[in-house]
């Protein structure tokens, strides 16, 4: 599942990496649809503070990193009380895969990252059920969960 999600992200020209890290975001909490898309829903929140943050760059001077790393994680860690958008892991995994991504502050930014972890999130949503199946193939009096 990786590789046909690298082969797409490559052909569409988005950041494998931010694949790479929406494929671990799914596995942080849960591996149903369900929570993947929670899990794609904190990192798309994680991405905007990342986005909004560096946008504080330019009035901050040289010692931008200090108050904007406290910045963002004062701010992430305070959504930790969302009813259910609060995987903290999710959240500071999208911030990362902004500022890894070294790409211009924009919405086109934003939506190639979106792309791209999506993507790793639906590659982590499909690994986890060919596994459940091979598991189930190979333990047929098993129960699936």
């Amino acid at each position: 599942m990786a590789c046909v999600a690298a082969t797409l992200c490559v052909l569409l020209r988005i950041p494998v990496s931010a694949m790479f890290i929406g494929w671990i975001a799914f596995f942080t909490r849960g591996i149903t649809a369900r929570d993947g898309l929670i899990n794609l829903g904190c990192m798309l929140i994680g991405l905007a503070i990342g986005i909004a943050s560096e946008l504080l760059a330019p009035h901050l001077g040289a010692l931008t990193i200090t108050p904007v790393a406290l910045l963002v994680t004062v701010v992430v860690l305070s959504l930790r009380g969302l009813p259910v958008f609060n995987n903290l892991l999710s959240l500071f995994l999208g911030v990362v895969s902004f500022f890894a991504s070294h790409l211009a502050t924009t919405l086109a930014t934003f939506l190639e990252l979106s792309l791209a972890c999506a993507l790793g999130v639906l590659a982590g949503l499909l690994a986890s059920r060919v596994q459940r199946h091979w598991g189930q193939a190979k333990h047929p009096d098993m129960p699936m969960s």
